[in-house]
C-alpha cells in the first residue's frame, strides 16, 4: 500500500490516476482526516498502516501563479520548506522510504557551456543568490532540508503540462494569457512525470535527486507554433518585448526560465519522450474544459 500526500492537487490527482490504473492500493491522506504536518501524527499513522512507500505531492505554489507566494509567505515557506523536513522525520521514525516532488524552478538560465543543469549543480535561483521568487527560494530550502536524509527520492518537476485543459497546465496558461514572455525551458509532461517517478520506486533505482523533465528544451514561440499547428488555438499570440517589460507590466516577482538535463534518470533506465514530441502528443489529444 502507498501513502499519498497532496493527492487533491494537479500533480496529486495524476498520481491517483496512475496508482488506480496500475491497481495498486493507496491511501490518499487528507489533512482534514489526519494532520500529516504534525510529525507525531504522521509517524503514528505510518507505524499503524505500514505502507511500502510514501509520495509527497503536497506543497504551496500559489494561485493563479507564483506571484501569490509573494503575499502569502508564511504558508509558502511552511508548505515547501518546513513540511518536507517533518515528513522526513516521520518516515525515518517509521522506517518508510519515500519520494518528494520538488521543482526545477530553483535554477535560471543554463550552465556556462550552454548545457542543462544537472542534479549536482548548486541552485542559482534561491534565497542564497541575488535574485529569485519567494516560491523558488522555498523550494530550494526544501531540498536543503533533505540533505543527508536516507531513503528518499527528490523529483524535480518543471512546468507541467498534459492533454487536459486545466489552470495548472502550461498549455492552458499560454492559451489564457494575453501576452507571453519568450523564454527557453525544460518542461515535464505530467503523466510521464508521475510514471517516471513511481518507476524509481518500482525499479528500486538508487535514492537521491533526479531531474524529471522531458529530454531537450523548448522556447515559448516553439510551443505557440505547435499549438497553432495542432488547431487547438489559432489566435495570434502577442509577446512582451523583453523580460524587463514583462516585469513592469505583468509580474510581481522574477520567473525561473531554465534548461535542465534528465540524463541521470535515463541512465537509470527510465526514459521520457522528447519534449517536442510530448507536446505534439498532448495537443493531438487535447480535451477542452
Amino acid at each position: 500500500m502507498i501513502y499519498l500526500l497532496g493527492g487533491s492537487g494537479y500533480v496529486g490527482q495524476a498520481y491517483q490516476d496512475l496508482l488506480t490504473r496500475k491497481n495498486i492500493p493507496f491511501k490518499n491522506l487528507r489533512r482534514a482526516d489526519l494532520d500529516y504536518t504534525q510529525v507525531d501524527k504522521l509517524t503514528a499513522a505510518l507505524q499503524a498502516d505500514r505502507p511500502e512507500f510514501l509520495i509527497n505531492a503536497a506543497g504551496y505554489t500559489g494561485k493563479p501563479n507564483v506571484d501569490a507566494c509573494e503575499t502569502d509567505k508564511a504558508e509558502c515557506l511552511f508548505g515547501n520548506a518546513v513540511l518536507p523536513g517533518r515528513i522526513a522525520a516521520a518516515c525515518a521514525a517509521a522506517d518508510v522510504p519515500w519520494g518528494h516532488v520538488s521543482s526545477g524552478c530553483i535554477y535560471t538560465g543554463s550552465r556556462p557551456d550552454g548545457t542543462g543543469f544537472t542534479e549536482e549543480d548548486t541552485p542559482n535561483f534561491s534565497f542564497r543568490t541575488d535574485n529569485c521568487s519567494f516560491y523558488s527560494g522555498t523550494k530550494a530550502l526544501g531540498e536543503e532540508t533533505l540533505v543527508g536524509v536516507d531513503n528518499v527520492y527528490i523529483w524535480r518537476l518543471r512546468i507541467p503540462f498534459d492533454h487536459r485543459d486545466n489552470p495548472r497546465n502550461y498549455i492552458t496558461k499560454l492559451l489564457r494569457y494575453q501576452r507571453l514572455l519568450e523564454a527557453e525551458n525544460s518542461i515535464s509532461q505530467l503523466h510521464e512525470f508521475v510514471e517516471a517517478t513511481f518507476a524509481c520506486w518500482e525499479k528500486r533505482i538508487p535514492f537521491g535527486t533526479y531531474n524529471v523533465t522531458n529530454p531537450g528544451h523548448i522556447t515559448t514561440r516553439e510551443v505557440v507554433d505547435l499549438i497553432k499547428e495542432s488547431g487547438v488555438c489559432t489566435k495570434d499570440f502577442d509577446f512582451f518585448a523583453d523580460e524587463d517589460e514583462f516585469m513592469q507590466i505583468a509580474a510581481k516577482t522574477p520567473r525561473s526560465n531554465c534548461v535542465m538535463t534528465s540524463a541521470k534518470l535515463a541512465a537509470a533506465g527510465i526514459e521520457m519522450t522528447e519534449v517536442h514530441d510530448a507536446l505534439r502528443q498532448a495537443l493531438s489529444e487535447w480535451v477542452p474544459a
